[in-house]
């Protein structure tokens, strides 16, 4: 649906483009949040060995590992 914008003297003026105001070009934020996810499964990687910081995130040693090993896009 085609955006109206209101005119002072109450005519509204239909924009050319349907996608005015909205963001063009790749969506980075898919791949970030991908890139993300990868560090922090290999931070959780790093803290499998220490039962301390594990016991803080309320995760076995088995637990830590299994979500560490999953693929990037899950």
């Amino acid at each position: 649906m085609p955006t109206l914008i209101m005119r002072p003297a109450g005519r509204s003026v239909q924009l050319h483009q349907e996608n005015f105001g909205r963001k063009a070009g790749p969506r980075w934020g898919g791949w970030l949040g991908l890139w993300a996810r990868q560090r922090q499964r290999a931070a959780l990687r790093d803290l499998a060995d220490d039962p301390h910081r594990l016991n803080d995130l309320g995760l076995t040693r088995q637990q830590a590992l299994e979500e560490a090993d999953k693929p990037f896009w899950r």
